[in-house]
C-alpha cells in the first residue's frame, strides 16, 4: 500500500508540473506555503478572466526561502506563463516571495498581502493574557480601515500603531510592516464585489488544510514526500474548484491591469 501510495503521489506531482499554460489569460496569482516538519511547499493557484481557478504549480524547500520562491515562478514562466503580462499576486506577506516576484515579473508587479495572515501576525504579538480581550476590538478596527480608501485606511492603521507602541510594540511594527501592500487592492480601485477573494490567500490556504488534515499523523516527512502528498491533495480539490466570487467584475480588473501597465517594462528571468 505504501508504494502505491507512493507510485500514484508521484505521479500526481508529475501530471501537475508538466501543465502549461500558454492559452489561460491569468489574471490573479496566489502563492502560499505550507510546513511540513523541516520541509515547506510552495503552491502556485491561478485565476484566470472568466473566474477559473488553476493549480499552477508546487515547490517544495527546506524553507519558504527566496530561492524556492524564485524556482517556483520560473517555473511558472518556463510553462507560458508570460511575464510581461501585468498579473495582481496575492501572498502571505513573505519577504523572500516579494524578491522572488520582483525578480521574475518586475519589481512594478501590484501584490496584495493577505489579511488575514495580517491579522494573525498582530494579535500573535499581544500577551496571550491580551489577546482575548483585544482581538475582537483589533479586528473590528482593522477591517474597518480595509473598507476606507488607500490613504484613509493607511492613516487609521498608523493611528491603531500609536495606540499598541507603548505597550506592545512588536504588535505595533507588525501592523505597520509591508503597510502599502495591505491596500493594494483599494489603491487599484478594484471593484469592491472582488475585494473578499482578492483579500486573502484562502485560495491557496483551504487546500493547504485539507492536506494538513491528512495528514496530522506523520512524524516523519521524507524529502519529496510533502510535494507528491499536496500534489495529489490539490489535483483532488481542483476537481471541485468553483469560479471565484465577483467573477463578473474580472473584466474591471483586467482593464485596471492593463490600464496601468507601462509602455515599456522587462521582467528579469
Amino acid at each position: 500500500m505504501s508504494r502505491e501510495t507512493t507510485e500514484a503521489s508521484a505521479a500526481a506531482l508529475k501530471q501537475l508540473l508538466e501543465r502549461r499554460f500558454d492559452e489561460v489569460e491569468l489574471l490573479i496569482i496566489y502563492i502560499d506555503g505550507m510546513h511540513f516538519g523541516e520541509q515547506c511547499v510552495l503552491a502556485a493557484v491561478g485565476v484566470d478572466v472568466q473566474g477559473r481557478k488553476h493549480v499552477l504549480a508546487l515547490r517544495e524547500g527546506a524553507t519558504e526561502n527566496a530561492a524556492a520562491a524564485k524556482d517556483l515562478l520560473q517555473h511558472l514562466v518556463a510553462h507560458g506563463v508570460d511575464p510581461a503580462r501585468r498579473r495582481l499576486f496575492i501572498i502571505d506577506g513573505s519577504k523572500a516571495l516579494r524578491a522572488a516576484i520582483n525578480a521574475v515579473f518586475g519589481g512594478d508587479t501590484p501584490i496584495q498581502r493577505c489579511r488575514n495572515h495580517k491579522l494573525r501576525n498582530v494579535l500573535g504579538r499581544l500577551p496571550r493574557e491580551q489577546q482575548a480581550q483585544t482581538a475582537s476590538l483589533m479586528r473590528a478596527a482593522m477591517r474597518a480601515a480595509w473598507r476606507m480608501n488607500q490613504k484613509d485606511g493607511m492613516a487609521k492603521f498608523r493611528q491603531i500603531a500609536s495606540w499598541l507602541e507603548q505597550d506592545y510594540p512588536d504588535a505595533a511594527a507588525a501592523l505597520l510592516e509591508g503597510l502599502e501592500e495591505c491596500f493594494t487592492i483599494n489603491r487599484l480601485d478594484i471593484p469592491r464585489s472582488l475585494h473578499r477573494c482578492l483579500a486573502t490567500s484562502n485560495i491557496v490556504d483551504n487546500p493547504h488544510s485539507g492536506v494538513r488534515d491528512g495528514t496530522r499523523r506523520v512524524c516523519r516527512w521524507r524529502p519529496g514526500m510533502p510535494a507528491r502528498w499536496s500534489a495529489a491533495a490539490f489535483l483532488e480539490i481542483e476537481k471541485s474548484f468553483r469560479k471565484i466570487m465577483g467573477f463578473r467584475d474580472l473584466w474591471a480588473l483586467k482593464a485596471i491591469l492593463d490600464g496601468s501597465q507601462p509602455a515599456t517594462r522587462q521582467a528579469v528571468a
